[in-house]
Order: structure tokens, then sequence, then C-alpha cells
């Protein structure tokens, strides 16, 4: 019986390099579904369904209009990204060479992204408290994060590991890593206080210009932390060639993400621009996420 079952096992396992290749693909998902929730937020379409999981009692699909449309295919992505997670969960299980602590992400990945179905649901069920919206949106990077965490480990799985960064540049990670959770949280507290467009009444966190102004500061000082930790990346070459790199990558998409902030806010935050905006910050979110985690576990770059 035993020997039955251990080539089954054999022609199920998984190869670390597959096992990253479908990681990939579902970091990808992740990305898209806070672009999809943010389309909801800023089309005034969060009560365009106000049943869930249907869209009203005893018809699951959008008979409303435009509103209803936009977040129906929201749940239809989140759907879709819940069982991408649930795949990449059980693929992690069956991928023998990678450490349990890995394995465990994955599940927590999955769960992570379940966790957003029944928090919608509060959300809808509560019109759209905004505490609840803002919770929501935070869960998505939280898990976004948690997503680009695995791709990494898979990643080494696959390449091995790097040479060791000096602790000053790891806690210069930690310092980043800080900053950027603080500018994330403004810059969601900005959009929360925002214009909300379309036909829907939301209630509003705070006031716009009080809420930009933080934002603004938290840049700033975010700003300052990576410039430091740049300069010792070029300083520090020739021992870490891909630091400059990184750093240069990241500087463009910052460069991008605060041009198009600044249009944004010059034209009065028409809404296609502030959904490209904030789907540029969770693709920052990301690149930030792997600079940082790459300063305490680096792979090795082949």
């Amino acid at each position: 019986m035993s020997s039955q079952a251990l080539p089954v096992r054999r022609v199920l396992e998984l190869t670390p390099e597959r096992f990253r290749r479908v990681a990939l693909v579902v970091t990808g998902m992740l990305v898209l579904i806070v672009a999809t929730g943010a389309t909801v937020r800023l089309t005034g379409s969060g009560l365009g369904c106000q049943h869930w999981p249907g869209c009203q009692p005893g018809d699951p699909f959008p008979k409303k209009g435009y509103h209803s449309y936009v977040e129906f295919s929201n749940r239809v992505v989140a759907a879709f990204t819940v069982v991408g997670t649930l795949v990449l969960a059980v693929c992690a299980t069956l991928t023998a060479k990678l450490v349990r602590r890995t394995k465990v992400l994955a599940w927590l990945v999955f769960v992570g992204t379940l966790g957003q179905a029944p928090l919608g649901a509060i959300t809808v069920y509560y019109d759209l408290n905004p505490w609840l919206v803002l919770t929501h949106l935070l869960l998505s990077l939280v898990v976004l994060g948690l997503g680009v965490v695995l791709l990494l480990e898979a990643t080494r799985a696959v390449r091995g590991g790097g040479t060791a960064l000096p602790a000053l540049a790891r806690a210069a990670g930690l310092a980043l890593l800080a900053a950027v959770g603080v500018l994330v949280v403004t810059g969601t507290l900005a959009t929360a206080a925002g214009p909300h467009p379309g036909s829907t009444a939301v209630r509003r966190i705070g006031s716009f210009q009080p809420s930009v102004a933080l934002h603004v500061r938290a840049t700033a000082a975010f700003g300052i932390v990576f410039l430091l930790l740049a300069v010792w990346a070029w300083r520090e070459r020739a021992r870490f060639p891909w630091l400059p790199r990184a750093c240069a990558v990241l500087l463009v998409l910052l460069g991008v993400q605060m041009a198009i902030g600044e249009t944004q806010y010059r034209t009065h935050l028409p809404w296609w621009l502030v959904l490209v905006h904030v789907t540029v910050a969770a693709t920052v979110w990301a690149a930030l996420t792997t600079f940082v985690y790459s300063l305490w576990r680096p792979r090795r770059m082949s």
C-alpha cells in the first residue's frame, strides 16, 4: 500500500521552479484585485450590489446598470483571486523542497485573501462605513506584501541565497519599511477624505486638505530614508552590485507615482487618474517589499 502511495506523491510533487511560476501569477492577481477594488470605490459603485454573495436577493447577477456591473466584476475578480491563492497554498504543500515556514506563509496568503470576502460583505451591510473600506484596502496591501515575500522565498528556493548584508543596511531597511507603512496609511486616509464620484453617497474620513498635508510629510520622511540608503548602496556597489540597480528601479517607480499624484491633484482628482495612482501605488508597495526583504534575505542574482 505504501509502495503505491509513494509514486503517486512523486507525480503530484512540484519543483521549486514550477511553484515560483504559480506564485508569480498569483502575485499579479493580488495587484489586480487592489485595482478593481479601487475602481469600485472611485466610481461610487460600492453599493451597486446591496446583497452578498449575489447582487440582489434571489438573483446573483447585476441588473441595476453601471454601478452594479462594476461592483459585480470586482467580486468575480476576487473569487478568482481566492481560488488562485488556494491553488498556490496547495502547490506549496506539494513542493517538497520548500521549508515549512514558506508553506505556512502560502496558507496565510490564502486565509488573508479569503478573509476579504466576509469583510466585503460586512462593508456592504454597514453601507460602506469608511473605516471598513479603509480596512478592506489595507488588508489587500498586507496580503499583497505577504504574496511578494512568498514569491521571493520561492526564488531563493530556486536560485539559493545571496551574500548577507551588514546589520546597518538591514536596520535601514526596517526604517524604510516603517516609513512606507506610514506613507501607505496616510495615502489611504487622503483617498478616503477625498471626493467620492458617482451617485452613491459615501461618508468621508476627516478633511481632504489636512490628510494630503500629512501624506506629503510622510512622503518627505520616506524620501530622506530612501536617499540615505541609496547613497550607501552606491558606495557599496562593488560588494552588492544589485543594490544600485534596485534603487534605480524604485526611484523610477516613485517618480512616476509622484508625477501622477501631482497631476491628479492639479486636475481636481479625475477618478480614472486616481485609479492609476492607486494601481501604481500597489506596484510600488510590491517593489519596496521586494527591496526591503532582500536586504534581510538576499537571493542569488542570476
